[in-house]
């Protein structure tokens, strides 16, 4: 099945927008091919500011309503507790309050981005789409990450080559309290990493310590700024950590 033809089945869409690859290529199919859509934003503490930056830009270069959805999501135990099923209580509290307003806003399908190379049994929140009737057309149309690349750097996307972003809960180890204050740490040291030019990483929380997790071809690279990374971060760490089992391998 192709989008198009999705698009002819389901006419009116409202589609979960994060601002990344994959839900900005779904929601340009949308308006290319879908008689009407409207997209959604849901703004957390576990979103870097970026994204909905990206969101914004998106909306404005493609001339789209973008409605933003504000959540505490905190106040939810079951997520600021981290649980292993986490995800599976985040992604049905953000969905659940898209599927409200977009039905209030006369809207029936729900879309979101997951793609054909997204596994099934490592995302525990893809259960909570399925209760929720969230459809999938990426994926329901074998559509892969490279591929949805491929598309959107030919559609002219800006976000065609944007890095794959998780949130920032998944920095903090299962188990750990999840607190504002340590997701606001986390995205300080990852935006610093982010303004050198770096690429495909993780800073994880370890007790009080970050650990850097890199692609190993730039391990070079931040060895020769150690100096710099170790003095910017000791501003929210108490030490800093590089793991030597590199992204990549």
């Amino acid at each position: 099945m192709k989008l198009s033809d999705f698009f002819e089945k389901h006419p009116k869409v409202a589609v979960a927008f994060s601002g990344g690859v994959d839900s900005a290529y779904l929601l340009y199919s949308a308006l290319n091919h879908a008689k009407s859509v409207k997209a959604y934003y849901v703004k957390t503490v576990f979103q870097p500011h970026f994204e909905l930056d990206d969101a914004r830009r998106f909306a404005v270069e493609h001339d789209l309503e973008l409605k933003i959805i504000t959540l505490d999501i905190l106040s939810d135990n079951n997520i600021s507790k981290n649980p292993d099923n986490r995800c599976y209580f985040c992604k049905k509290r953000m969905f659940s309050a898209i599927t409200a307003e977009a039905s209030a806003d006369g809207y029936r399908v729900l879309l979101d981005g997951t793609n054909a190379s997204d596994d099934y049994n490592d995302r525990p929140g893809m259960k909570a789409l399925e209760e929720l009737s969230v459809l999938s057309p990426l994926r329901e149309c074998g559509l892969t990450k490279e591929d949805i690349r491929r598309l959107s750097k030919a559609a002219g996307l800006f976000t065609w080559n944007k890095q794959a972003y998780t949130c920032l809960a998944t920095r903090i180890p299962k188990g750990d309290i999840i607190t504002e204050e340590k997701l606001e740490r986390t995205e300080k040291a990852e935006n610093y990493l982010l303004s050198l030019g770096y690429r495909d990483f993780r800073v994880r929380l370890i007790g009080d310590s970050a650990k850097i997790q890199i692609n190993a071809t730039q391990i070079n690279k931040l060895i020769s700024e150690r100096k710099q990374i170790v003095s910017e971060f000791k501003k929210y760490y108490s030490s800093v950590l590089l793991d030597l089992e590199a992204r990549d391998e």
